[in-house]
């Protein structure tokens, strides 16, 4: 009965950032930086507030889109933080970015149409669009600095073009996008039909203060769809809630496909997220701030060439001069040195490795004298 399943599904791999975490869990010893896993706990006030809503006996459907008092505080957050102007009746909780995503993409393609990806890029934007039919369009950033040039935009949209991706700081780089690249790409979709997807959901995780995201400009508001997420700058992953922003007419229609896919968000977090985005998560910034600086300073002692990330908690170092494909590294890194990092091949970039800086200090130090060590002996 396999040849009868949908066709889309026999082009899926599985997520080689999760088989290259399993090969580290199954060598003893070997220390992971693979996952984006923040190692901070859910600030305790967010768990407190959880508890109290079941105690409540929030455990019953609440509307589609989310509740109402969580649906105001995101507008009146992403007002206040961000300068964004999205109503609540123009915001959909969802089940993480990932949902966010899916109903962005699944809601905009028409099967044959193609969305253009920068890369390297987080490998789900491709699934996505495979399973919604649609065909995934690389952006090669890896020569111009991870940045996107009138040229590169402009050379690849064809009549159709449907979408772009935009996630600044980017996963796997760490890196934000300029002003510049983000003008390229204004210029470009100003005066066609083409949506941005705005995933944004390391944006309070900035090194930087020369930080902007494309959903800054509000004249191309109807074009643009921005996806959060409270897992990276609250400790939330295993929360699973996130949220999507689009202007009201791209949103009614959107919402559709969150209600016949989720239905809803669970109930009993709506309150809890309330908590979260009234949380200070500046603590937890500086400290992956202090792991970033320690992270560039030992990558340039081994001297691997690494453009600086300024966002987020990854690192993305080459290893082009050792010959090796990103694949052979990471594995013979887990095998001979008991470290494990995520091969660039896994997000279309062949000549890097994703490192993560989410674990703690002696953790991350024992990492960084494991790689030296490996790269000495290639």
């Amino acid at each position: 009965m396999e040849e009868f399943l949908n066709n889309a599904l026999f082009s899926l791999k599985r997520s080689a950032i999760r088989v290259y975490n399993q090969k580290a869990r199954q060598t003893p010893g070997c220390i992971s930086l693979t996952l984006g896993e923040p190692d901070f706990e859910t600030p305790l006030s967010v768990k407190e507030e959880a508890k109290a809503s079941l105690d409540r006996g929030d455990t019953h459907y609440i509307a589609n889109n989310g509740s109402a008092l969580l649906l105001e505080k995101i507008s009146e957050f992403e007002k206040e933080k961000n300068g964004l102007d999205y109503k609540a009746d123009e915001i959909i909780v969802t089940v993480g970015a990932t949902e966010g995503l899916f109903t962005a993409l699944f809601g905009v393609i028409n099967p044959g149409d193609e969305v253009l990806v920068p890369v390297p890029a987080f490998g789900l934007y491709e699934s996505i669009i495979t399973m919604c039919r649609g065909k995934f369009v690389p952006l090669d950033t890896s020569k111009n600095s991870f940045e996107i040039s009138r040229e590169m935009i402009e050379g690849a949209i064809t009549e159709k073009t449907k979408a772009i991706i935009l996630n600044s700081p980017t996963n796997p780089t760490g890196c934000v996008l300029s002003r510049e690249s983000l003008e390229n790409i204004r210029n470009a979709v100003k005066d066609r039909n083409i949506f941005v997807i705005c995933d944004d959901v390391y944006r309070s995780l900035i090194y930087t203060d020369n930080y902007e995201s494309f959903s800054s400009f509000k004249d191309l508001k109807e074009k643009i769809i921005v996806i959060q997420s409270f897992s990276k700058p609250y400790a939330m992953t295993g929360w699973r809630m996130g949220y999507l922003m689009a202007d009201a007419e791209i949103k009614k229609h959107l919402e559709l496909v969150h209600q016949f896919t989720v239905v809803s968000t669970v109930s009993f977090s709506q309150s809890a997220c309330i908590k979260a985005l009234e949380t200070d998560v500046s603590p937890m910034v500086e400290e992956y701030n202090k792991r970033r600086l320690f992270v560039l300073k030992r990558l340039s002692e081994i001297e691997l060439e690494t453009t600086e990330p300024l966002g987020g908690f990854y690192a993305f170092p080459s290893i082009e001069k050792f010959g090796l494909s990103s694949a052979e590294f990471c594995t013979r890194m887990i095998e001979e040195a008991g470290l494990a990092a995520v091969p660039g091949s896994c997000f279309g970039s062949d000549g890097h490795i994703r490192l993560s800086y989410c674990c703690g200090e002696d953790k991350l130090k024992e990492g960084m004298n494991r790689l030296e060590k490996f790269c000495k002996s290639l």
